[in-house]
């Protein structure tokens, strides 16, 4: 994850396989969590509600448990998030400037 980053964005997919993001929010006061926690609900089609952080708060990696979802399924849809053209790479309203 980076944040303060222009914009709030699923990136690409890391060689260890590790989903990379950025979010505008700031690393303060649990900011940058919520914007990835937010964005990753949007990516995955799921409610905010059924992610928890199970580690990495104050970390730049971070493991995300998905309630109601498998890991594959997980995979599946950030890796259709990611493809070129999906229209779904980058969260709603964040084009504007911030």
């Amino acid at each position: 994850m980076r944040p303060g980053a222009k914009r709030t964005a699923l990136l690409a997919r890391t060689p260890g396989g590790e989903w990379k993001l950025s979010v505008s929010a700031p690393a303060v006061e649990g900011r940058a969590n919520e914007a990835v926690m937010e964005l990753l609900s949007e990516l995955l089609g799921v409610k905010r509600r059924q992610l928890t952080l199970v580690r990495g708060e104050t970390s730049r990696s971070k493991v995300v448990d998905v309630e109601g979802m498998s890991p594959q399924a997980a995979e599946t849809r950030l890796a259709a998030a990611l493809a070129p053209g999906s229209g779904t790479r980058e969260q709603a309203g964040d084009e504007d400037g911030e």
